[in-house]
């Protein structure tokens, strides 16, 4: 089977990563009517489910040695007794939510057959309520989650595979014991795994993770459909909270909920051998089944993104967030202007990149900490921000308008040495901060550019100007529709590098030599949405 060729309809697609409930005034109303009495005694009830599944699954595996806890729970009292109880308690705690009825669609494939279920689309934490309907299937989990009271427990009950995202020696064995299982010919239950690994709105299938695909062994698609008049279920990285879904869920006097089984996905052994390529074909199986598009929008840490050429495209810049923000701190035009100059100006003639949240409160022109915070938060995970990353991001966004002044103050920030010619890594940064986030797979891009050598700023510009992909790229992203300049031209130092400009096209290096001569570089702003 091909791989499908997603580039030229992604962009094309809403945000699946925002979910905005919208309900009329007579809904809202009748809302607020009836969750102030159902929402308090459907979470009492649910709570009493909990309580008592609590102990219960402790259970399973209590007295067990670790020889024995590695084995699943097939026989014995242990298996006849304890699991219906689950099974019938996690079907109550639904049932107390309001979905009185599951109905379901197809038939559920035997552990032989098809050793893992892969559920999609993935809408929020409701979407549990698959796991009575499959006999409380093994999943796969986050390890922090076993010290959550009645979770952990539970999670004990089901021998789930624990992982710690955060631990490589974690997601390695969480990745064996997975395999292990798939291949066990029926040894250990079904596996049940959310491909999407995030929920979202339902518009489209994101791209789907190669773990429940990595054994290579059949695997029977799940759809999930939610047909209600309100769509109150779903909780995506922005818009509707948890807490909210949960409100206007339970507010419903019932919730519809079809769980469709689609035949057993035999793989061949093209999609054996590359577990990516099986991950996308199943997705387009499913896509078409749901009649919604299938996407390489996925999340990347916490940045909804879209792929293009081996390049993550953030849905939401930080950059724009960054101005957002900027703005309600009181910071008008000018202030963004100075702000601009003294980051380009410190990563020029001082060559410090690194800045931490007390370094950004001047740097930025703040007076409120908190705001700093949550600005170097958009682009870092720890406390501290490159802000070349800062500056190139914001000037990509919102200064479309001189592409090649920015391409041009980007190569000469990231050749530390002033050679001319930039490294793989060199390469993999400079791009992440013009995308403003972080690139791991820019290996295409670099050979696209090696093909003549040593990258340099004129192989940059050629392949991000005329390579198909990549022009692309520039087209969508750095030139998007209905950008609004609102800040003007910011003056900033260049310090010395080589010739760069050698071999430019003709038609462009005149105007490239003249908007760079006078070392200005434009940064233009959106506003905001």
């Amino acid at each position: 089977m091909e791989r499908r060729d997603r580039h030229q309809t992604t962009s094309d697609y809403p945000n699946p990563f925002v979910h905005k409930l919208s309900m009329t005034r007579a809904q809202k109303m009748r809302g607020m009517v009836f969750g102030s009495i159902l929402f308090p005694i459907r979470v009492f009830l649910v709570a009493i489910c909990f309580l008592i599944m609590w102990p219960i699954a402790r259970l399973r595996l209590a007295g067990l040695s670790e020889a024995e806890r590695a084995r699943p729970v097939m026989t014995g009292w242990r298996r006849w007794l304890l699991h219906p109880i689950i099974w019938f308690l996690s079907r109550a705690a639904f049932f107390f939510l309001g979905f009185f009825r599951v109905r379901v669609k197809g038939r559920r494939a035997c552990r032989k057959e098809a050793p893992v279920l892969a559920v999609a689309p993935h809408s929020s934490f409701l979407d549990m309520l698959v796991l009575p309907e499959t006999q409380l299937a093994t999943v796969v989990s986050r390890s922090e989650n076993q010290s959550i009271p009645v979770i952990g427990a539970l999670l004990e009950f089901n021998q789930a595979v624990l992982v710690n995202r955060k631990n490589p020696e974690s997601r390695k064995q969480a990745v064996m014991q997975i395999i292990q299982r798939l291949t066990s010919n029926g040894y250990w239950p079904q596996m049940l795994m959310f491909p999407e690994g995030t929920t979202t709105n339902g518009t489209s299938l994101i791209k789907f993770k190669p773990g429940a695909f990595l054994a290579g062994v059949p695997v029977q698609p799940v759809l999930l459909h939610y047909p209600n008049k309100v769509d109150t279920v779903r909780w995506t990285h922005k818009g509707t909270s948890w807490m909210e879904a949960l409100w206007h869920t339970c507010s419903q006097i019932y919730t519809n909920v079809t769980v469709e089984y689609l035949p057993v996905y035999i793989p061949s052994q093209e999609e054996k051998n590359d577990p990516n390529l099986y991950a996308d074909n199943v997705q387009k199986v499913m896509a078409k089944a749901l009649g919604i598009p299938a996407t390489d929008h996925v999340m990347e840490g916490r940045v909804p993104t879209r792929k293009l050429g081996g390049l993550s495209l953030p849905l939401e810049p930080p950059a724009r967030e960054t101005h957002s923000l900027l703005q309600k701190n009181g910071l008008r035009k000018p202030e963004v202007e100075a702000a601009l100059s003294r980051m380009i100006d410190r990563c020029q003639s001082e060559q410090r990149w690194s800045a931490d949240v007390d370094d950004l409160v001047p740097l930025l022109g703040l007076t409120d900490r908190q705001t700093a915070a949550k600005i170097c938060g958009l682009y870092s995970k720890d406390d501290k921000v490159d802000l070349r990353q800062m500056y190139l991001s914001m000037a990509a966004v919102y200064g479309r308008l001189d592409f090649k002044s920015l391409l041009h103050r980007a190569f000469t920030l990231y050749d530390r040495e002033g050679s001319g010619s930039l490294t793989a890594v060199a390469v993999s940064d400079l791009m992440g901060a013009l995308l403003g986030s972080p690139q791991h797979h820019t290996e295409e891009l670099y050979r696209e550019l090696s093909k003549g050598g040593t990258p340099t700023e004129q192989d940059l510009f050629r392949v991000l100007t005329t390579h198909p992909t990549y022009k692309k790229l520039i087209s969508e992203y750095f030139t998007s529709e209905g950008a609004e300049s609102t800040l003007p031209s910011i003056p900033v130092t260049n310090r010395k590098t080589g010739n760069n400009n050698e071999g430019l096209p003709s038609n462009n290096r005149s105007a490239f030599l003249h908007e760079t001569a006078d070392n200005g570089v434009t940064v233009a702003n959106k506003k905001d949405d």
